[in-house]
């Protein structure tokens, strides 16, 4: 974790995940309603080229489709028992081995955020096909991610849930790499054309739906740094061997093999679909990517052209307004080390005697509000550099007290919360209609609709766009109704 001002510099002018602008454009376009058949094709064209660029990686799954479930069964086997050794490590006194600070966990949640933000839409377009009961395995598991309609588990609104806790946003700001967005764009561009990429969505979902080591180290973490891990624990249950979302995934392989035709090359683009699970940056790639100190100024740069002009003058750093300082973002650096130089900041102390976080926090603090709660957590847990590794909230009781504590966890929380009567956990929300603008007119507009033109508009609500909204929880509740016994 970076403590000093000139070693954030540092890491801020080194080389960065690439950006550039189609990746994310597609993701977008894919995201937001329904695409246009140009808009489809361009995805397809994108598949493609994916497929061509994972041919040469070694696959993970059997070479027969026959021997799936022992596969499965070695791989969970596998995952327990390195499970088990973190956990012998962690209670043996080891450090965490994700996330060193809160900061890094929130940062970890935000990087991730467009792979989450999309979730299990590869799956979207077997919906209209829901009469094939060998699809049916298929769109059971859809459903599902959907959360069967019930807001408190429907992964995706869960997870919007999640970043709006910790002041995180949901809409995107231009920050984030592009790479960030590659494997969330593969899984729309498999959701809008499922018809020429059937093998693929099988096997991508073959190999995305087993359980991962840092699924359970990641749920794990979270909780002990007092962060909600309910999202990912959701994915650890539904994701089981035995009968969830990983058995039921080789159980669909062995369905749909092709009894007419040629069920080897089916089975090979099956193996090819799997090995786009992988595509993009990986879970603990984005956690070995975080750099704080690069954090700040990332943060400082996006503040730069608001905060310009609403500075009075007397106030000066180095000889020069702060305004000055705000007229051009790329002197965040330079500024950052001039607040260090002058005293403003001090790297490696508890965050309460920097006189810049006294701006942003406390009684009459002339900058409150101006920090979102998850740029705050990143400055807070930067001024303490080393000891931010306890996991303190930036707005948690005693934050003047430097003596090491173990701090509770969000399970123990949320169990004092419950005796209290306060109700941290997540609950079933109200069966009645939400307050929502879009409500009414799709029910009217339902009324009118008939036969395939309703299961039609149903599924159209239930894309990945627009499935957690109050309009698409209660077109799942229908179509599991009166569309898929």
């Amino acid at each position: 974790m970076s403590s000093s001002p000139a070693l954030a510099t540092r890491h801020a002018n080194a080389p960065r995940l690439r950006r550039s602008s189609a990746p994310r454009a597609l993701y977008h376009a894919l995201q937001h309603g329904s695409p246009d058949a140009d808009t489809r094709t361009r995805a397809a064209h994108y598949l493609r080229r994916k497929l061509l660029e994972s041919a040469s990686r070694p696959g993970d799954l059997p070479e027969t489709p026959q021997d799936l479930h022992a596969w499965r069964d070695a791989g969970a086997a596998r995952v327990a028992r390195d499970y088990a050794a973190y956990l012998a490590e962690r209670q043996d006194g080891g450090a965490r081995r994700y996330f060193s600070s809160r900061a890094h966990a929130l940062h970890f949640l935000r990087a991730v955020a467009p792979t989450k933000l999309v979730d299990g839409s590869w799956l979207y377009g077997l919906a209209e096909h829901a009469a094939n009961v060998r699809l049916a395995p298929l769109v059971t598991t859809y459903l599902e991610e959907l959360g069967d309609g019930a807001a408190d588990k429907n992964h995706v609104l869960l997870y919007r849930r999640l970043l709006a806790q910790h002041g995180i946003a949901t809409e995107d700001d231009g920050s984030l790499p592009d790479a960030l967005y590659e494997q969330g764009l593969i899984q729309l561009c498999l959701a809008w054309n499922a018809a020429d990429f059937l093998p693929e969505v099988i096997g991508f979902n073959l190999a995305y739906e087993q359980l991962p080591l840092h699924l359970l180290i990641t749920s794990y973490e979270l909780n002990e740094l007092g962060i909600d891990p309910y999202y990912f624990t959701l994915h650890v249950t539904v994701d089981n061997g035995h009968s969830g979302h990983a058995r039921q995934a080789c159980d669909a392989v062995l369905g749909l093999l092709p009894r007419h035709g040629d069920p080897d090359a089916f089975w090979q683009r099956v193996r090819a679909g799997a090995r786009l699970a992988d595509a993009g940056v990986g879970t603990t790639q984005v956690i070995a990517d975080f750099d704080i100190g690069a954090e700040v100024l990332r943060i400082l740069q996006a503040k730069a052209p608001a905060g310009h002009g609403a500075h009075s003058n007397y106030c000066r750093v180095a000889g020069r307004s702060v305004n000055d300082w705000l007229a051009d973002p790329q002197q965040m650096p330079a500024f950052l080390q001039a607040l260090a130089d002058a005293g403003w900041v001090r790297p490696g102390a508890p965050a309460h005697q920097s006189r810049f976080w006294q701006l942003l926090q406390g009684e009459h603090a002339e900058m409150f509000g101006v920090f979102s709660p998850y740029e705050l957590q990143v400055i807070h847990d930067w001024l303490r550099g080393e000891d931010a590794a306890d996991g303190q909230a930036w707005d948690e009781r005693g934050a003047a007290n430097q003596t090491p504590r173990r701090r509770p966890s969000f399970r123990a929380l949320a169990r004092a919360a419950k005796a209290r009567g306060a109700g941290v956990t997540p609950q079933a929300d109200s069966v009645r209609t939400p307050l929502d603008p879009d409500v009414p007119a799709f029910e009217e507009a339902l009324r009118t609709l008939q036969g395939a033109e309703r299961r039609a508009a149903l599924v159209r609500a239930m894309g990945p766009g627009e499935h957690w909204t109050p309009v698409g929880l209660r077109a799942t509740q229908l179509f599991r109704r009166e569309c898929f016994l």
